[in-house]
């Protein structure tokens, strides 16, 4: 899989989900993941299903977090699994999709290096920097640990927590081509403006 550049997750948003879909796929996102952990599974899917009715077909993959059964069932481009979700080999097992894109979450060298093995898409390398995004955040990693990560997978890395403006140009400067900014498009109502501000940051960093 080749880089993508900004990895849009949905969580908490002041948008509606349909906004930002349609934001996304006008945008060229590549990549779109709903990540909403207190919701139910009827909401999960009825969310899924709006979302997807607007990114089928287009650039835009429809990636669900943490749970590889509703991608299924609302025929999601992928799935996304973290260090406490069920292991990737069972979910295979389970779910033996064709053609879907998986990502794994990592937040240390170690966990980075058994993902690896398992060949996903990609993988999440985080936080950063400190973020409230999470209810147990794991330890912070710094740009020092994302170079090395950088350096070890043979995947495209997404740098992940606590990037904003103030600081992507440091994660881009160690080497990052794809990045997640959470808050930074989550909680505003002007996305396209923010999505435009950091593709004009990312430009000389990203081109080949």
């Amino acid at each position: 899989m080749k880089d993508f550049g900004i990895y849009m997750i949905i969580t908490n948003p002041l948008l509606s989900y349909e906004e930002i879909a349609e934001i996304c796929v006008s945008e060229r996102i590549k990549m779109l993941q709903l990540r909403e952990k207190n919701k139910s599974d009827r909401e999960l899917i009825s969310i899924g299903e709006k979302i997807h009715k607007i990114t089928e077909e287009t650039e835009t993959n429809f990636i669900i977090n943490d749970r590889a059964d509703i991608a299924h069932i609302i025929g999601a481009e992928g799935y996304h699994l973290g260090q406490d979700d069920a292991p990737i080999d069972a979910i295979r097992k389970a779910f033996p999709f064709k053609n879907k894109i998986y990502g794994l979450s990592t937040h240390n060298l170690s966990q980075l290096q058994v993902a690896l093995t398992h060949k996903p898409h990609y993988v999440g390398f985080g936080p950063v920097y400190k973020t409230p995004t999470k209810k147990k955040p794991d330890p912070v990693i710094g740009i020092d640990l994302l170079k090395q990560a950088l350096m070890i997978a043979d995947v495209p890395v997404v740098a992940i927590g606590g990037i904003d403006e103030s600081n992507i140009e440091d994660v881009l400067k160690a080497g990052a081509k794809n990045v997640a900014l959470v808050r930074h498009f989550m909680q505003t109502k002007q996305l396209r403006s923010k999505i435009n501000n950091i593709k004009q940051i990312m430009k000389p960093y990203t081109e080949e």
